[in-house]
């Protein structure tokens, strides 16, 4: 009872936000661009990393990213690690250590991705958040799934995006998605919400 009381209660925020949401049924173009952007992958809540300084091995550590997207290090404390490429966060941590180490050279490498997730929601065999391993396609996530359910609209699968503050609302179709020259089948993003109807 309660579990269907909680997914009653995200399908009907879902909906909510896709009501506010700008609606556009043929999203090819927007999504075909923002397929093409190739985005550096950004660390966030959960991620696992490992923090490197050579010769150092006090001041090395691997730790998460807690969820307000802070790491926290010897001598330096608490340090901002969400929304940072490892790269910007390694220049960052090479400008704090400086301060205690002469000429430190800092690495860090991601070793655990558990930010990037996307939720599925509605006529689907298992709706839940299920985290991204790679590039994700909308069949891909729907596959982890477990499929539509017998009763499911596979024409009007909505996607609702966050960007830049905003939620866009895109109107997909399975069997387009299907379809070799079809940018039905896009890749998700993290932060992405997929429901059936």
């Amino acid at each position: 009872m309660n579990r269907i009381v909680h997914h009653l209660a995200q399908l009907a925020a879902v909906l909510s936000l896709a009501a506010c949401a700008t609606p556009q049924t043929h999203p090819d173009s927007e999504l075909r661009a923002a397929d093409a952007a190739v985005q550096s992958f950004r660390l966030g809540p959960d991620d696992v990393i490992e923090v490197t300084v050579w010769r150092n091995e006090t001041l090395s550590r691997t730790v998460p990213v807690r969820p307000d997207g802070v790491i926290s290090l010897p001598l330096v404390n608490d340090v901002q690690a969400a929304g940072l490429t490892p790269m910007e966060l390694r220049q960052i941590l090479t400008q704090k250590f400086a301060t205690f180490v002469q000429a430190p050279e800092v690495s860090v490498i991601v070793r655990e991705v558990h930010s990037a997730r996307v939720s599925v929601l509605g006529q689907v065999v298992h709706p839940g958040l299920y985290e991204l391993r790679g590039p994700t396609t909308l069949l891909e996530v729907l596959a982890h799934a477990g499929g539509l359910n017998p009763f499911a609209s596979r024409s009007e699968i909505v996607l609702v995006r966050n960007r830049n503050g905003q939620s866009q609302r895109y109107v997909l179709s399975e069997e387009d998605a299907l379809t070799e020259k079809s940018t039905a089948n896009i890749a998700l993003q993290s932060g992405d919400t997929v429901f059936v109807p």
